[in-house]
């Protein structure tokens, strides 16, 4: 072989780099297959207690209040839904605090979901390029379709994330239109009954964001054989 040829396997300092890089993104990459479906789930949980509220609000009417400013607000509760998820409205309350911290959790979902896709996609901007250089090395010609395609899914996978928190947050947008103390819902449910049709639209968008974040995570685990067999491959030239 000429000085000028590059060898067919990668020399050890670069093997080892990428089998540091097998391992430890592998493993990383098995978190984010499970942890959006879990983000997935609980924003399914926000979607359904509002369309509750919702489907309350656009059949019942204005009820009086009662005296006691503790008790509960037989026209505004949704059937079920305090059990659940502990949103309840009282009479004497504002907005129920299970309704703020449901809010509170969809914005710091946007927050997390915009930070992993920002951080997914520079990852992915610097690895395609890494992957490309591999080409040089006719050992692992074979799988770089594999190599490629972890990229091309966690950069998908990024701009998943990316549309997940625009999402959440036009939701939350939604939801600041309606004013949620019993005086003004019951003020609303007397006449143009708009808060019905804001929560069921942050609802569905919501629901969106849910699949989306389904969808990403489906994204990470197409991965898991590819690294599986790339690092197998890199552990076979090391040992060769």
């Amino acid at each position: 072989m000429s000085e000028d040829q590059t060898p067919s396997v990668p020399p050890e300092p670069l093997l080892q780099m990428i089998a540091n890089l097998a391992r430890f993104h592998g493993e990383h990459e098995q978190f984010y297959a499970q942890a959006p479906l879990r983000q997935a789930s609980d924003l399914q949980a926000c979607s359904r207690a509002l369309k509750a509220l919702a489907g309350r609000w656009s059949t019942t009417g204005a009820g009086a209040p009662a005296g006691n400013p503790f008790a509960g607000a037989e026209d505004l509760n949704a059937p079920g839904l305090v059990a659940e998820s502990g949103i309840l409205f009282m009479e004497g309350e504002g907005e129920p605090v299970e309704l703020q911290r449901l809010r509170r959790d969809v914005r710091e979902a946007a927050e997390d979901s915009e930070q992993t896709g920002i951080w997914l996609a520079a990852a992915m901007e610097q690895a395609w390029e890494a992957a490309g250089l591999l080409a040089d090395y006719p050992a692992l010609a074979d799988l770089l379709g594999e190599r490629h395609r972890i990229v091309a899914n966690d950069w998908q996978a990024a701009g998943l994330l990316a549309l997940v928190a625009q999402l959440l947050r036009r939701s939350l947008d939604l939801l600041d239109r309606v004013t949620f103390s019993p005086a003004a819902l019951r003020a609303d449910l007397e006449s143009e009954r708009n808060a019905p049709a804001y929560l069921f639209s942050a609802s569905e968008i919501l629901d969106r964001a849910a699949d989306l974040l389904a969808e990403s995570a489906t994204l990470v685990r197409d991965n898991e054989r590819r690294w599986r067999v790339f690092g197998a491959r890199v552990r076979r030239l090391r040992s060769d």
